[in-house]
């Protein structure tokens, strides 16, 4: 039996009659008769009997209809499902980030798409970025936010926003007294540094050895976040993100643009062979307009 013959078997079934079943599926009488004519023809076997002016099932029809009416309800949550991919509703999304992305691009971001997809749930979880690329490619994130491109060739990476390497300054320090951007050959303050396997701060020590600078420092870390946080207590002058330096207290950093610098990125990452779901790209815009117009403050 093809689908539509399971559909108007069903219907008659259900309503006991063929203009009942017309009525059910908004076709015409005569189309209803088509169809059974022809899913009795395919079966060899008649489904109904003519009494009386009357549709009588069988009892091969009757015991047919057992299985029919479980693939019915199967039908109907599939249309169901379909409706909500279709509205972008009731997907469950997986959501990686880097630790700076996840305080800095993310919470913005989610508020806006809690806002407009309330039915939807959301995991989200900070990785660096080989983690991010691993669960990416088994299937075990949908998206990841990152500040590089792996160039993996299971990952396709899209560049969603951009901005300069920033400098963050504690109110009391030299570099805090002017504004605009900032030479590393300005820097007097000591300087919190990032890990050496970071690839942000190794760019800024390698331009450091190149300018023949020695910048004098006591704390490296691990994360943007924590460098941010050790600025803000007066500890020293970092360069992170641009996306971390859009959190930074004002009232207590002053933010400036490095010079030269490289522009940094914020990568969208996704497996090359699995496209994003519709609430998928919908959160991808929101991130994007978000980072950018937090960007702009800078």
């Amino acid at each position: 039996m093809r689908l539509r013959h399971i559909e108007v078997f069903h219907a008659i079934m259900q309503a006991g009659s063929i203009s009942g079943a017309a009525q059910v599926l908004h076709i015409s009488q005569p189309a209803v008769t088509k169809v059974l004519q022809h899913a009795e023809l395919q079966l060899g076997l008649p489904l109904f009997d003519r009494v009386k002016g009357k549709l009588v099932p069988t009892p091969e029809a009757q015991r047919l209809f057992v299985e029919v009416d479980k693939l019915n309800r199967d039908l109907i949550g599939i249309r169901r499902l379909a409706a909500s991919l279709r509205a972008g509703e009731s997907e469950s999304l997986r959501v990686m980030a880097t630790p700076a992305l996840g305080a800095s691009v993310l919470p913005a971001a989610m508020s806006a798409w809690a806002k407009a997809f309330p039915n939807n749930h959301c995991r989200l979880a900070t990785h660096h970025t080989r983690e991010i690329v691993s669960a990416l490619l088994v299937g075990e994130a949908d998206l990841g936010l990152s500040l590089q491109d792996p160039r993996h060739p299971g990952i396709k990476a899209e560049v969603l926003a951009s901005g300069p390497l920033m400098a963050l300054c504690p109110l009391g320090s030299p570099e805090a007294q002017a504004e605009g951007p900032l030479a590393l050959t300005e820097i007097e303050s000591e300087l919190i540094a990032m890990a050496e396997d970071d690839p942000l701060g190794s760019q800024l020590m390698a331009g450091f050895e190149a300018a023949g600078l020695h910048p004098r420092s006591r704390f490296t870390v691990q994360t943007y976040q924590l460098a941010r946080s050790l600025v803000e207590a007066g500890l020293g002058l970092s360069v992170v993100d641009p996306f971390t330096a859009t959190a930074a207290d004002r009232s207590r950093v002053r933010v400036r643009p490095l010079k030269p610098s490289a522009p940094v990125n914020l990568v969208l990452l996704s497996a090359a062979n699995a496209p994003l779901p519709q609430v998928g790209r919908k959160l991808v815009k929101q991130i994007a307009d978000a980072t950018r117009a937090s960007l702009a403050t800078l």
